[in-house]
């Protein structure tokens, strides 16, 4: 879905596999883990879960991503985390390998996953509890009506950009260093939602990159803190 990712102006000199339409089987195994794969939605997941009276994962339905994004970052929203729920993972290597790989395999971190160079994420096993359907929606719509209040929603964007530091918020970092507007091209940070860098439509990536550098040395001369990116830059520029 792209989400969480920001590809420079060159774009990526290799091989770039989507998923869309594909590996977007999701289903209650006979453990009672859900097993869903990578190229299912996180919202989607979240309304499996709730008609399945399954709670735990209702956080996922504030991640704008697919579930194959969230294993391999470490996506959360609301309080919760993805590897917090994985018992088990399916990874593929480049010979076409599934193997079920158990999460003390790997190195897991807020917002980052480290794992078997060379193999990449098919499907996870997570577990949840049982629930409430209705307690469950609830929340779910919560979470919604939260993200539409706080976020901007209504324009582009690739998510947060910044991690939050320990015991603090990007956010608040960036707002009360009066960043809040700041442009760079077409390329603008959020008045909404300051840990968002928002395209009216004719930002290169090459604006938001330089608008992200402004943003952190600003934020490192008022607040003495080093921002570290969430988004992912890819790719070669122009």
């Amino acid at each position: 879905m792209g989400s969480n990712l920001l590809v420079r102006d060159g774009g990526i000199p290799g091989l770039v596999v989507c998923l869309a339409g594909r590996l977007t089987a999701v289903q209650i195994m006979d453990d009672g883990n859900v097993r869903v794969e990578s190229g299912v939605t996180c919202a989607r997941l979240a309304r499996f879960s709730a008609d399945a009276g399954l709670a735990g994962g209702e956080f996922f339905a504030g991640i704008p991503g697919s579930v194959g994004g969230a294993l391999a970052m470490n996506a959360g929203a609301h309080d919760g985390s993805t590897w917090e729920q994985v018992v088990a993972v399916e990874t593929i290597d480049r010979l076409g390998i599934v193997r079920i790989r158990q999460p003390d395999e790997f190195e897991v971190g807020y917002r980052s996953v480290r794992g078997v160079a060379g193999e990449w994420f098919v499907a996870a096993h997570l577990q949840m509890i049982s629930g409430t359907q209705a307690l469950i929606r609830e929340q779910i719509r919560e979470i919604l009506r939260w993200r539409k209040r706080a976020q901007p929603l209504d324009q582009a964007s690739a998510g947060s950009v910044f991690r939050n530091p320990d015991g603090d918020y990007a956010a608040r970092l960036i707002d009360t260093a009066g960043l809040k507007g700041r442009r760079v091209g077409g390329a603008m940070v959020s008045e909404k939602h300051a840990n968002f860098i928002v395209n009216d439509g004719t930002a290169s990536a090459a604006d938001i990159e330089r608008l992200i550098e402004s943003v952190r040395d600003q934020v490192q001369r008022d607040h003495g803190i080093e921002l570290k990116l969430e988004v992912h830059i890819v790719g070669v520029p122009l």
